[in-house]
């Protein structure tokens, strides 16, 4: 698996980049190398937190009761 990135060169030299799935996602290194730390780091993380959200959507999915419809038939000696 291969994940683009976009990173530009601070003035103090610093490296700031997202991944360019996640733009909004920022993080930064000395170097390159120390950036795509960074950024495997962050995907990770946003990988981490997709799943724990499914896993609480699923949680709140099962407590809620399944509610149910059906016909009652009532025969006319009764009605």
């Amino acid at each position: 698996m291969q994940l683009e990135y976009t990173y530009t060169e601070e003035p103090d030299g610093w490296l700031v980049g997202s991944l360019d799935a996640y733009p909004e996602q920022l993080t930064q290194g000395k170097d390159i190398a120390e950036l795509e730390i960074m950024l495997l780091d962050l995907y990770k993380n946003i990988q981490d937190e997709a799943a724990i959200l499914a896993e609480l959507a699923e949680i709140e999915r099962r407590e809620k009761p399944v509610e149910h419809k059906g016909i009652l038939e009532i025969s006319e000696a009764l009605a």
